[in-house]
């Protein structure tokens, strides 16, 4: 599969080194809005084709499938744009700005009948898969925690009073959006749609999210969801159940899984994983496409659709509001 990377940053990078690794990646272009980024980038990564114009790169017919890893705000459309001309799309997380910007790409996806993923990369490891299939051996499941709390290396010159794009509100950013989502993308791959969602944060002053959390009401459990931009955090994940606990060490990275019952055993139900992690969800990306699929099973549509309407109504209640969310003209 010939690819094109929308986005020169260190996730692009991440995604093109673990491409490398996976049978029938090609990377064959490079969009960046200035030709001199570009070709750098094209000439690391031995990229035949550059583009300054995305418009151009999806009408080359040089490639098959788009990755974007541009800001948030920028996904839906370029999306759409790279859909339109009947390209495979691999989206990074989360998939848009809100909820409609979501349902337009899926819209889009099913009118030129390509295949739209969002690259979640965490439900899409052996270890996500261990947590799945070893999920029985809790008994009745009451509850579900996870904590992702990173302080960002863009939090001090935010402090010092320069806004940089991972704390401005205008590119569809915040700890939510950026880190909560790995939280609640395998709640909702889990557990499903949940019956009520609760959420408190802090609103910084620039008006997105510097932490927040989120509780999830479903009928015989709940779902408590930590995410942080301004603090750290070093709690592993638990799905508790009436007969045993599972923990996993980190929920971004699921690198190690066991499962602990209240009679004191401890079950190691750990699989052998990757460290580039991201080429499970390349693998995937491949696979759906060489078999005509136009969703994963795993990270659906209807997953996409439920994670971004829980996320639209934590951020009203938190009281972050995006430029993307305001009535279109």
């Amino acid at each position: 599969m010939r690819f094109g990377v929308i986005g020169t940053n260190w996730i692009t990078e991440e995604f093109i080194q673990a491409g490398l690794t996976v049978e029938g990646f090609s990377l064959q272009a490079v969009y960046s809005r200035t030709s001199e980024r570009a070709k750098e980038f094209a000439d690391k990564f031995a990229a035949p084709y550059v583009f300054t114009d995305i418009a151009e790169m999806v009408a080359s017919g040089q490639i098959d499938a788009v990755y974007i890893a541009s800001p948030n705000c920028f996904h839906a459309e370029q999306a759409i744009l790279c859909m339109s001309m009947g390209l495979h799309v691999l989206c990074e997380k989360p998939l848009a700005s809100n909820v409609r910007e979501v349902e337009a790409m899926l819209a889009a996806a099913k009118k030129y009948d390509v295949l739209l993923m969002e690259a979640v990369k965490s439900t899409l490891v052996p270890n996500f898969f261990a947590i799945s299939d070893h999920l029985p051996k809790l008994g009745k499941i009451r509850r579900f925690t996870a904590s992702y709390c990173q302080y960002s290396s863009r939090y001090d010159a935010y402090r010092a009073g320069e806004v940089l794009r991972a704390f401005d509100p205008a590119y569809s950013n915040g700890a939510l959006m950026d880190l909560g989502i790995y939280c609640l993308y395998p709640a909702i791959v889990l557990f499903g749609k949940p019956k009520q969602v609760k959420a408190e944060g802090i609103l910084l002053a620039s008006g997105v999210d510097g932490e927040g959390s989120i509780l999830l009401k479903y009928d015989e459990m709940d779902a408590v969801l930590s995410f942080s931009k301004i603090t750290t955090s070093y709690q592993p994940a638990e799905i508790q159940g009436e007969d045993a606990t599972m923990v996993i060490d980190k929920i971004n990275h699921l690198t190690r899984v066991e499962i602990r019952y209240r009679d004191g055993r401890v079950e190691d139900v750990t699989r052998p994983q990757a460290s580039k992690t991201m080429q499970y969800e390349i693998r995937e990306f491949i696979r759906l496409a060489a078999a005509g699929a136009r969703e994963s099973a795993t990270n659906s549509h209807t997953a996409s659709r439920l994670a971004m309407e829980v996320m639209d109504e934590a951020r009203r209640q938190i009281g972050v509001v995006f430029p993307a969310d305001l009535p279109q003209e």
